[in-house]
């Protein structure tokens, strides 16, 4: 019995030496039962860094290690540039149907210019059909005279005007060979000949550039008519129209823009309305001073002063611009100044009376913003865009104003009687629990 201990202990001995060789193998990445096993898996820890070994600081969270502003500015550009891709592509696809959408806009303008005459004719008893026919073809039938018109004034007086401009070459030419410039007749007969060379060497370009002019004519034509039928449309059937835009809304943002709609077309309304009055003034009046100051062309001249002043401030520029050169060519100096200080007085008066008084606030845009419109529609769409982008801008003020105001109203009205940390959101329940309706 005293020889059981010692071979128990031999034994535990041999058990404990082939545990230790087996953990070893293990750690070696060996399996410790067949030559044919597979390596061992790796084991889950891993063995602690030497004591000399430099330490390694732990790396913060990359969201974390953002500043704060440039995380904001990030999701702000992208979404810039998503809502910049979908303008581009917006202005791509209306360049592509540049001339439709010109007359729809066209459409819009004088269909806010005749639908009160629409309705005071519907008040006396006519039918709606009958009062859009009659206030349609009196409207159009209107213009059409004033075109015509003007083309007859032109064509009539465009022989008086070759004469004059001939005489008034010929006076700047006396005035130029009379003058400190030191200019010679034989420098003046040089740029006549280069001009008249320039001419005829480029014949071509200018056949070309009159078979692209009868192009933008017909294009012109298409644009008018376009224009006619699409005001008969909206005379007629102008509610049934914008019943069956509205049915494209989203159910949620259609309350908003059923009540921004009538606005938006009261805005155009007073818009088209004050321009044309405040236009009929501006072209009476100069061109009244062009007539009894003798200058040819003064209801022509008058017709397209009316017709510029649809283009806010460039087109009072270029109108009066026009008016001056023509006296300066056919009058002389004198009549030239004589004509600016009334195209002068004339826009003074206009700008600082007629337009805060016929408009009113409910049209105003600041002078900054009309420029920029004016800049951007005359760049994207010529002069079509330029006249149509300050009733854009006015009518997209007066929508985001309304918008705005309605968006407010409804978050006070869901929001909870008794203060609520955001528009719309539920108060915590407290320890009577939540707050019950109507306390």
């Amino acid at each position: 019995m005293s020889k059981v201990p010692g071979w128990l202990g031999r034994v535990g001995a041999g058990l404990t030496r082939m545990g230790q060789r087996l953990e070893e193998r293990r750690a070696a990445g060996v399996s410790g039962d067949e030559p044919g096993d597979e390596p061992a898996a790796v084991p889950e820890s891993v063995p602690a860094p030497p004591t000399y070994a430099p330490a390694v600081a732990a790396r913060p969270d990359p969201v974390a290690a953002i500043p704060w502003g440039m995380r904001v500015a990030a999701e702000a550009g992208w979404r810039l540039l998503v809502l910049a891709g979908t303008l581009w592509v917006l202005m791509k696809v209306i360049a592509e149907v540049q001339l439709v959408v010109l007359a729809f806009v066209a459409a819009l303008l004088i269909t806010a210019l005749l639908q009160p005459t629409v309705a005071r004719l519907r008040g006396l008893g006519l039918p709606r059909g009958l009062a859009t026919a009659l206030t349609a073809i009196t409207g159009f039938v209107i213009m059409g005279l004033v075109g015509w018109f003007v083309v007859w004034q032109v064509m009539d007086n465009l022989g008086d005007i070759s004469d004059r401009v001939r005489d008034g070459i010929d006076e700047l030419k006396a005035w130029l060979l009379d003058s400190p410039f030191h200019v010679t007749e034989q420098q003046i007969n040089d740029i006549a000949k280069n001009l008249s060379d320039t001419i005829g060497t480029n014949t071509e370009e200018i056949t070309t550039a009159g078979l692209q002019g009868v192009t933008v004519m017909v294009e012109i034509l298409t644009g008018i008519l376009l224009t006619m039928f699409s005001t008969l449309f909206l005379l007629y059937d102008g509610k049934k129209v914008w019943t069956w835009w509205l049915k494209l809304v989203p159910a949620q943002a259609r309350p908003g823009v059923a009540g921004a709609g009538p606005r938006a077309w009261r805005t155009l309304t007073a818009y088209v309305r004050g321009t044309v009055i405040v236009a009929m003034i501006d072209a009476i009046f100069i061109g009244l001073g062009i007539y009894f100051l003798d200058v040819p062309l003064a209801v022509p001249l008058g017709v397209f002063i009316f017709l510029f002043s649809f283009i806010p401030l460039v087109g009072a520029v270029v109108s009066g611009a026009l008016a001056v050169i023509v006296a300066l060519v056919t009058q002389g100096v004198f009549t030239a100044l004589m004509v600016l200080l009334v195209v002068l007085a004339v826009q003074q008066i206009e700008g600082h009376v007629l337009q805060p008084f016929i408009l009113g606030r409910a049209v105003r845009v600041h002078p900054l913003a009309v420029v920029l419109a004016v800049a951007s529609g005359g760049l994207v769409a010529g002069i079509g865009g330029a006249v149509v982008a300050v009733p854009l801008v006015a009518v997209t003020n007066t929508v985001v104003g309304y918008l705005r105001a309605y968006s407010q109203e409804q978050a006070l009205r869901t929001a909870p009687a008794h203060g609520a940390t955001a528009y719309g959101a539920e108060p915590a329940p407290g320890p009577q629990g939540p707050a019950k309706e109507g306390e």
